[in-house]
């Protein structure tokens, strides 16, 4: 298997993981704009790109693709899976797996408003979300929702921007002139997460792993402990039966009152991944196995619970000329 890995930027574990299930067979091979990514330190290869809004982007890691016998592309930050999404035929002309759902999923999953839109047309319990303000006050005037509540941009990641408001002054005061941003009802409740992946020659839910969050900071979690439940096992199924996800997805959750809803989706790895993958939850095996033409079997919640990971911050340390090609 020779797998290209996009933007890889920090997520160097990852990378790590991937080594150990491939062993000595194929070649990790990594882009990012910046000689400063740590990850580049960790692929047999890596490469310097143009930004992922550049006219010669994708011509660009095409052609890495092609130098390097690439079978599967994937990216690891979200701005850049549509991009990746839209070119699908392009690669796949080469014979080139693109880990990333189809077009119109991608969009939906990057556009918050536009997923909970979808989401309620198709009957899936998600957190109630407003594209305006004024649709807000109707609902707030009619006693449908209260303070406080959530505040955080339509599209982008990393939770940058998001924060709760208390009061009606204050949310006047943040969304007067800003269309960027959406309005929720705040889910005071149990923060959840789980790690899918969507077999890229079945199209089924083959392997979940859920966890719940016990730590987070700006991009995700950082302590989780892990679980099982059926009926969200159950939940994910019915949410992938509504979308064209493909490969490895991050599923956000709230656990209210009995009720699971779906948060969001970042249809690439999730950065509390490796929680799943140290569990023994081996996407990387599965990517293999689809490379290979070959469709994975289900194999829903085998892994133990009670397992808690907590991630913690190490270095690598370069001299300058290291870091050129």
């Amino acid at each position: 298997m020779n797998i290209l890995m996009c933007s890889a930027g920090r997520r160097s574990e990852l990378l790590k993981d991937f080594r150990k299930t491939m062993g000595s067979k194929g070649k990790i091979v990594a882009t990012d704009i910046s000689p400063y990514a740590p990850a580049l330190c960790f692929a047999d290869k890596h490469y310097f790109v143009p930004e992922i809004t550049d006219d010669s982007y994708i011509d660009t890691i095409v052609d890495i693709c092609r130098v390097e016998n690439i079978q599967a592309v994937l990216t690891l930050i979200d701005p850049e899976i549509a991009i990746l999404s839209k070119n699908r035929k392009i690669f796949e002309n080469f014979g080139i797996k693109v880990l990333a759902p189809y077009f119109d999923t991608a969009k939906l999953c990057f556009d918050k408003y536009e997923m909970y839109k979808h989401l309620i047309k198709h009957q899936i319990a998600t957190v109630t979300t407003y594209g305006t303000l004024d649709d807000f006050l109707l609902d707030f005037d009619a006693r449908k929702i209260q303070f406080p509540v959530f505040v955080k941009p339509r599209t982008g990641s990393g939770s940058v921007g998001a924060r709760r408001i208390n009061r009606l002054e204050d949310l006047k005061m943040v969304m007067t002139g800003d269309s960027s941003l959406i309005i929720q009802e705040y889910m005071d409740c149990v923060d959840l997460d789980a790690d899918v992946y969507v077999d890229a020659i079945s199209g089924e839910v083959v392997s979940i792993f859920s966890k719940k969050k016990i730590s987070t900071t700006i991009g995700g979690a950082n302590k989780t402990i892990s679980f099982k439940d059926k009926k969200l096992f159950e939940f994910i199924k019915q949410i992938a039966s509504v979308l064209e996800l493909y490969g490895p997805n991050d599923m956000d959750f709230f656990y209210k009152d009995g009720q699971y809803y779906l948060s969001e989706i970042n249809p690439r790895f999730g950065g509390a991944y490796l929680h799943a993958y140290g569990t023994g939850v081996d996407f990387i095996k599965l990517i293999e196995n689809n490379i290979n033409n070959i469709a994975n079997q289900p194999c829903l919640g085998e892994y133990a619970e009670n397992i808690v990971m907590m991630m913690y911050d190490t270095v690598v340390i370069k001299s300058q000329k290291e870091l050129v090609i």
